[in-house]
């Protein structure tokens, strides 16, 4: 699975924090447990989330392979507090060599597995290393919100000043929409030196059904289904598929 340069290099991921600023989702996330407990971080990014669980007392791995992420996030992880670990969930000899009580996927990570084969892989490898009685949590964009359309230079058009280079300008252009897929460009800027810095990026807006399916068939059962990071059902007009799901019980 090849890795989108916003992510990869690392010149783009410094800009990442900049324009992605959790909200809603990191209170949900920072919520499900009560007590301290082991957590896999798939896709951790640049490890806001990740940094933020640990601080609560948990036990965190970072997940990732895009060298640019990891950086950054090590570069904000001055503590050690957390396990970073390059690699992909696709690689079928990748082993993390324990066992987690909570497996998340933030920030619509779940998105960037493009087919059935490799959302059963990715689902494989996080059944492979859940403990039992663990979770997994993750969201998806509900394709009945057709959230893509609002994927426009007027619509996601932003400018903020970056530590180190400067004023920077964000904007999401689809480039196209091909069933349950939707590639699109985000273009930076850095507005003082003029320089452009694009990344082509591609995820598939699976429903419920499908992803219920894919649930099931890699062993997952007692899927709770929320609509929003607000833990409200969900129902058509929900923005996002959220998945509360657990692994079935191993045979005695």
């Amino acid at each position: 699975m090849p890795v989108d340069d916003a992510f990869a290099r690392y010149d783009m991921a410094v800009l990442y924090d900049a324009f992605n600023i959790h909200g809603m989702d990191r209170d949900f996330y920072l919520g499900l447990c009560d007590a301290p407990c082991r957590v896999l971080d798939i896709g951790c990014g640049t490890g806001s989330i990740g940094l933020a669980l640990a601080d609560l007392g948990h036990t965190v791995t970072g997940l990732d392979p895009a060298p640019g992420m990891l950086k950054v996030a090590r570069t904000k992880d001055t503590a050690e507090r957390v396990r970073w670990v390059d690699g992909n969930v696709l690689d079928p000899s990748l082993s993390l060599g324990e066992e987690f009580d909570l497996v998340i996927l933030t920030g619509h990570v779940f998105q960037v597995f493009l087919d059935d084969a490799e959302t059963l892989s990715m689902l494989n490898f996080v059944r492979r290393h859940l403990a039992p009685e663990g979770r997994l949590v993750f969201e998806s964009r509900n394709p009945l919100a057709r959230a893509w359309e609002r994927w426009t230079k007027s619509d996601t058009r932003d400018v903020q000043l970056v530590a180190g280079i400067g004023r920077v300008e964000v904007f999401y252009q689809i480039k196209a929409v091909e069933g349950e897929h939707v590639t699109f460009d985000a273009v930076f800027t850095l507005l003082d030196t003029g320089e452009t810095r694009v990344s082509e990026s591609r995820l598939r807006f699976a429903d419920r059904d499908t992803i219920g399916r894919l649930l099931a068939e890699a062993g997952f059962e007692n899927v709770e289904w929320l609509g929003d990071f607000d833990g409200s059902r969900l129902v058509a007009a929900s923005p996002e598929i959220i998945s509360v799901a657990k692994v079935q019980a191993r045979p005695a």
